[in-house]
């Protein structure tokens, strides 16, 4: 489902996929603007997931957030309360991140479930989550994670 004003996954701030997306969820929230199925995984979920690899907690993040302050301020927010993260850091997080549901725990039976849900074609074009969601948003295209690494 299109989503006005939520950003994508592959998005960086600081080089880190997907911090902008969870900004943009906490600012939509905030708004009334983001579906009520997206409400449960606010702080959980690939969001919870990025801040405790930044080693800070979802409410301290959501309140920078809400305080006006840009993606680029949040993250360094994050990056001096918590860790700051090395080149290689921001490498194992973003393929951590970008390749969840791909030869994992999902591959057999989430990312499938995933994909009979939303209706999408079982062509194996779809195999992270990242796929799944960029694709139910209207942004997937084969080589998106492709340009995403460049």
């Amino acid at each position: 489902m299109k989503i006005e004003g939520i950003k994508g996954c592959y998005e960086k701030t600081g080089g880190l996929f997907y911090f902008p997306r969870m900004c943009s969820k906490i600012r939509l929230h905030a708004e009334g603007k983001l579906p009520e199925g997206h409400h449960a995984y606010l702080g959980t979920g690939f969001d919870g997931r990025t801040c405790r690899y930044l080693k800070v907690n979802y409410e301290d993040v959501k309140a920078q957030v809400l305080a006006g302050k840009s993606d680029g301020e949040v993250l360094e927010w994050c990056q001096s309360t918590g860790r700051r993260l090395n080149d290689e850091e921001i490498l194992f997080f973003n393929s951590f991140m970008s390749k969840r549901g791909w030869r994992d725990d999902e591959t057999d039976s989430y990312i499938p479930e995933c994909i009979r849900d939303y209706g999408f074609a079982d062509d194996g074009t779809l195999v992270t989550d990242f796929d799944l969601i960029e694709k139910d948003e209207g942004r997937w295209y084969s080589d998106q994670w492709r340009d995403a690494w460049k």
